[in-house]
């Protein structure tokens, strides 16, 4: 599997998470009897772990505002926001459309002229940069094979989302982290710090989940890479599960564009 711009992944990352800060509204919240239990208290990781495999499994789709922050050992960063939809197709397969329509600077001055997308769909990973007038097609997938976004040690995203409780113990050391003044309200701070020896422990030296105690979805994701270098946060807001009527064709289409004045490329997998 190739790997994805490293904004792409951060994105995918934080699948069916929201900001950190006030809870979203939940459209049509999803999970069974595990899911809708409150989280326990007492320090444990595995009751936390068995409702977000069962939110994770009861998954179809989701929409939200997003917003992604990555910053730099110089202490620059990069905030750029904008929405994502989410969906699982009939034969299991993920497809997401990303647009970033807004980049803030360092001086909170927000510049529009910067539009980004991103549409993977199957094995081909569109990706646009409207300001550069540039299409890049990227094959990330044989034509006969599927991604599975969240599968520990095998897929590119790695949350323990849809994951058996277990699985997760032996790609993680996992604990719950004591309460602080910045996270977001009502929820549960966990940390996964890959086992050593990893491909995870290669990608990510830790990330850090927070999850509500209400929906249990995750409601900010931040996470490290290997050499303590780059850092994300993930946060999405007005976060629609599952929503009624479900989401639609346009959600997952491109607009056309200009061949004339684009600049477009295509890298496939022998490239």
């Amino acid at each position: 599997m190739r790997t994805l711009p490293i904004g792409c992944v951060a994105l995918l990352l934080a699948v069916a998470g929201v900001r950190a800060g006030a809870p979203a509204p939940i459209i049509n919240p999803i999970g069974g009897t595990a899911a809708n239990a409150p989280v326990a208290n007492d320090g444990s990781v595995d009751p936390l772990l068995q409702q977000l495999d069962q939110v994770g499994k009861d998954l179809k789709e989701f929409s939200a505002r997003l917003k992604l922050t990555e910053a730099d050992p110089l202490g620059g960063a990069t905030v750029r926001v904008g929405t994502v939809c989410f969906q699982k197709k009939p034969d299991g397969s993920p497809r997401i459309h990303v647009i970033f329509d807004k980049r803030i600077d360092d001086r909170h001055i927000a510049h529009t002229g910067e539009k980004i997308e991103y549409l993977l769909d199957g094995p081909w990973l569109i990706d646009r940069n409207y300001r550069t007038k540039t299409e890049v097609r990227r094959q990330v997938l044989k034509p006969d094979q599927k991604m599975d976004l969240f599968k520990l040690g095998e897929g590119p995203f790695p949350l323990p989302i849809g994951q058996d409780p277990q699985n997760v113990h032996k790609a993680f050391d996992v604990k719950r982290v004591a309460p602080a003044k910045d996270d977001p309200p009502h929820t549960v701070h966990v940390e996964l710090m890959p086992k050593t020896g990893t491909d995870l422990a290669r990608k990510f030296h830790s990330i850090d989940v927070w999850v509500d105690d209400k929906s249990h979805m995750p409601v900010r994701v931040d996470t490290v890479d290997a050499k303590q270098q780059m850092s994300r946060s993930t946060e999405l807001t007005d976060l629609a599960v599952n929503p009624p009527g479900g989401l639609k064709e346009p959600d997952f289409q491109l607009p056309n564009i200009d061949n004339q004045h684009w600049n477009t490329l295509v890298e496939s997998l022998n490239d």
